[in-house]
Order: C-alpha cells, then structure tokens, then sequence
C-alpha cells in the first residue's frame, strides 16, 4: 500500500492533520515532540467511482465516491540541524525512508518559530520554513554518502561507472538506480571521479527530489493573515486547516452535518439541535471553506497521490460481464497503480501468483481482449486471466 508521511517542526499541526485524516487517536498537545514515536494510521484518496459509469450498483462507495486506502505515518517533529542529532535527529529522517512521498506541514499563520515554540500568530515568516526540510534531508542524505565515500572511491578505481554503481547501492532503500545517479551527475554537470564531500551536496539534494517527492502545506489556513497567504501561495504552498477537518469528521460521525471528506461545503442536518457556540464554530469553518475550496485535508492527499505520485485507480474483476467477483460483489477492490502501468502489472498487484501465470487480460468496459503491454487508464475495469487460480 502506498504510504505518505507528515513531516515539519514540532507544533505545526501535523498531529491535528494525522487525527483528521485518518480518525486515529493521535495525543495532540501544544508543546513541542507531542509525537515521539511515528503514528501509523489509514487515510484515503477519494476519486469517482467507475461504478457511476457502468450503471451498475457497488457498495464500495459513497454516493459515487470512492475511498482508497493510503498509509499515513505522522513523524515527530524535526528542528533546525536535527541532521546533526538535534532533538530527535535521525530517528525522525529513518522514519521518512518508508514513505512514497512526504506532506510537509508548516505553521502558515506563522505562530510558531522555527523550532515550534508559540510566539503569536504572525511573529514568524513561515516562508522560511518552507526550504528547511529539504535541506535537512539533503544533509541526512550527505551524512550517508559521506560514511560510505572513501569506500566507494577506493573500490571504483577512477571509473565513473563504478561510483555511479556505488552511489546507487548506498541509497537501495530509498529506491535509487544507477541511472537516476547518472541522470543527476549529467543535469548537474558533475565529475563524480574528482568530486569532493563539498560538491556532492547538490547530488544529495537530487536523490532526495527523486526519492522523496514533497508537498507543502500551509495549516492552520483559518488563522493565517492575509499578507502571510499571499506570500506563502507564490512559494506554491497548498493550505489546509487541519482543526476544521477535524471539526467536520466529528461532526458528521454525530450525524450533526452531512459532510464527505473532500467536498467544498457540508449540509447541517437539523439546525434547531445547535447551540449558538456550534452555529458560529460551522460558520467560522464554512467560511474557511469557501475560500480553500474545502477544508484542503482531503484535497492534498489527493494532490499527493495523483499529481505528485502520478497514480491512477484500476478495478479488477473476475467476471467482466457484470463488474463483480465470484460471489457476486460489484467492483469489490480498488487499486492505486502507478501510470504507465499494464494489465501485468496489474495481475502482480493483485497476487505474486496470478502475475506469474498471466495469460490475457480482458477490458470490461469493451469485453475486448487487451496485451499484456496495453497502457490502463484510471478508471479501467480489468479481468485478469491467468494460469494460476
């Protein structure tokens, strides 16, 4: 299952984020390391279910919207220099090696300091917090290849096609080849054979572009000054209010409003059951909602998965005819699949063995039979044939 991590300095929100997204009993505190160890949680991209399309009734879905699981993990939070041990240091960066992508949440109503201390909305420029994550990923990158460099010069002997080899084996866990590692040597103009530990900062800063592709979130949207909005959307920051997300999933689970996780407004239910305080706080967070199109929780996971990570949803089926499995379940799984991905992809992601006996594949939609190396498409409903049963 995908997995994106929540990621920023202490106090931003990212635990509000967490609780709103996934539900979870995440402890939300206004101090700075409330997470010590990373929750784990599920959230879910939403997206228009095919059933919509094919007439067909699933229920799988919620009035036509279909929820996707994705792994959330919420990491303690990260200090300036934590790449050189400060505060929990390297334990938070170990704990982004899982993640596909990384939600970097800032405090964008600048309320917090760089380390996540309260000091009055508007005190801090959080446009400063924008880059800080980077660079401490790029230097927990640097600290890597730097432990590994003397090796991998001695073992390469002056050929660059050996270090390139070396440079990709010291990031396999972060999912780097050879050739990103050419790539980047290339688009930086870089001699890897006569580099020093100074010019392959630029290299790190890459393999952390490539391996950790992030988001930035602008939280805390109900409270940030206008000034801080403009400033914070030219550095192509995404705003959110976590607290309204929050807010809204509580109270639809009371059946107060009728609300979906990702719509730009939500309904009261019965307005004479609302004590003035509830009255304000949903006028408050309608407000909220109007100008951020939604509460923007929703929408950055989505952001995430399908902009940033480029995925689609394929529906396997086992019968192509009436959209459901043997027993008769309509649509029953959902799948994130990276674009570019095959009908044999496909049959891997639904089980080792099916993809290993791939025969054919059958489009739904058109009952024609479609190669192993057909491009699907999001929304694709797909019947794997295969050896395997």
């Amino acid at each position: 299952m995908l997995t994106l991590a929540l990621a920023g300095k202490p106090n931003c929100g990212k635990s509000t984020f967490f609780k709103a997204a996934t539900m979870a009993n995440a402890e939300i505190a206004n101090y700075p390391f409330t997470t010590i160890n990373p929750n784990f949680g599920v959230a879910y991209v939403r997206t228009k279910c095919a059933c919509t399309e094919l007439n067909v009734k699933c229920s799988h879905c919620v009035d036509g919207s279909r929820f996707v699981a994705v792994n959330l993990i919420d990491v303690a939070g990260l200090v300036p220099d934590a790449h050189k041990g400060k505060g929990l240091g390297n334990q938070f960066l170990d704990n982004l090696r899982q993640a596909d992508a990384i939600l970097h949440i800032i405090d964008a109503s600048g309320g917090t300091d760089s380390e996540g201390n309260p000091v009055g909305v508007g005190n801090h420029d959080p446009a400063e917090d924008v880059k800080f994550l980077g660079f401490e990923m790029t230097m927990w990158v640097y600290g890597i290849l730097d432990k590994h460099w003397t090796r991998i010069s001695r073992q390469s002997q002056g050929k660059g096609a050996a270090i390139q080899q070396g440079i990709a084996e010291s990031f396999t866990g972060l999912g780097i080849t050879t050739e990103d590692v050419r790539d980047i040597e290339l688009k930086l103009k870089l001699d890897l054979v006569h580099a020093t530990m100074d010019d392959l900062v630029p290299l790190c800063a890459e393999i952390v572009k490539i391996s950790k592709p992030m988001l930035v979130v602008g939280n805390k949207f109900d409270e940030t000054p206008e000034a801080l909005r403009t400033k914070l959307a030219g550095e192509q920051v995404f705003f959110a209010s976590a607290a309204s997300e929050l807010a809204l999933r509580n109270a639809a689970a009371a059946h107060v409003i009728q609300y979906l996780p990702g719509d730009e407004m939500f309904k009261i239910a019965n307005e004479s059951t609302l004590s003035p305080a509830q009255k304000a706080g949903l006028a408050k967070i309608a407000d909220v909602m109007k100008q951020c199109k939604g509460t923007g929780v929703q929408q950055v996971i989505n952001k995430a998965v399908f902009e940033l990570l480029d995925m689609i949803v394929v529906y396997p089926v086992e019968d192509e005819n009436h959209y459901c499995n043997k027993q008769g379940d309509v649509l029953p799984d959902a799948f994130l699949m990276k674009k570019g991905s095959t009908p044999h992809d496909l049959a891997y992601q639904v089980h080792t063995e099916i993809g290993k006996g791939f025969l054919y594949a059958i489009d739904a939609r058109t009952k024609m039979r479609i190669k192993e190396t057909h491009i699907l498409k999001n929304g694709d409903v797909i019947k794997i044939v295969s050896a395997a049963k």
